[in-house]
């Protein structure tokens, strides 16, 4: 049996019950919600008396208990080191150093990151992005992180901000083959976030190791948390962009000549900046030429 759709009689007149139910379909009302129609014209049905407030329950309180009946002897917490469950990314983080410190080649770095659970990235990530160029060019680069295309091909920069990259550094005469690159954060964070303090903590040792190993004569670094997570300075990008620092690194004897600059992703949201990186990539160009 048809369903028929009652309306206001302002609407319905004059129209058949077929027309008014072909116009309700066109408009969207395909479906019936209830067995009987609502009559929206019709008087409001008459108020509820109000409910009479309920009374509080008030619970009775128990009497109190001495501080020393409560927590009785069996039943006090343990408070021994061995109970005190560890709060600190601590014991990853020196593992991880461990590791790094036993790594003797770049093929013995990248094999160890590999093989690494100590960072939950990568059990997510589709690939370890490990570095890229020409280790032995005397010029390394260091990112932030990998994102979706570099995840997907395993290579540090070769998403649009990559290209960016290389074209900056193409405008000052170099290419892949003339610097190493890689990045702080091996693995790409999920949905591209933003890597926790726990994670970058953990991977720091395996990028100073990879430091170590190529042993650069200029390091540049790309972005806030690679320049932080470095030089240990918190002092943001933006002011440190553009000076020099003398970086310490774990096991290299000499402190490396680093330049901060700005990270290409940031370059491609705020074109303002450009400006500035072109001034880095002048001071980067005039230290490689002993200038």
């Amino acid at each position: 049996m048809p369903i028929v759709l009652k309306w206001g009689a302002g609407l319905t007149a004059g129209m058949n019950a077929l027309a008014d139910l072909r116009l309700q379909i066109e408009w969207g009302a395909d479906e019936a919600l209830q067995e009987e129609a609502v009559d929206r014209l019709a008087a409001p049905l008459p108020a509820l008396p109000p409910r009479m407030a309920a009374r509080p329950v008030v619970a009775e309180r128990a009497p109190a208990r001495p501080v020393a009946a409560v927590l009785e002897p069996a039943a006090r917490p343990s408070l021994t080191p061995a109970a005190r469950p560890s709060l600190t990314p601590a014991a990853p983080a020196q593992r991880a150093h461990e590791i790094a410190a036993g790594c003797h080649s770049l093929g013995e770095l990248r094999a160890a990151l590999a093989a690494f659970d100590g960072c939950p990235l990568s059990a997510t990530a589709t690939n370890l992005v490990f570095g890229d160029g020409n280790p032995s060019a005397g010029l390394m680069l260091v990112g932030e992180g990998p994102g979706a295309e570099e995840d997907r091909a395993g290579v540090p920069f070769v998403g649009a901000s990559g290209q960016f990259l290389d074209r900056m550094l193409a405008s000052v005469g170099l290419d892949r083959e003339q610097y190493y690159i890689t990045n702080l954060i091996p693995w790409r964070p999920p949905g591209n976030r933003n890597p926790t303090d726990q994670e970058v903590v953990v991977c720091l040792p395996f990028l100073l190791r990879h430091i170590a190993l190529v042993r650069p004569k200029i390091l540049v670094l790309l972005g806030n948390l690679s320049v932080q997570a470095v030089t240990g300075s918190k002092t943001g990008i933006t002011r440190v962009r553009g000076k020099w620092q003398e970086v310490t690194v774990p096991w290299v004897e000499r402190p490396i000549r680093a330049l901060p600059m700005l990270h290409p992703a940031y370059l491609l949201r705020n074109h303002g900046a450009k400006r500035e990186a072109w001034a880095d990539m002048i001071a980067l160009r005039r230290a490689l030429d002993g200038a």
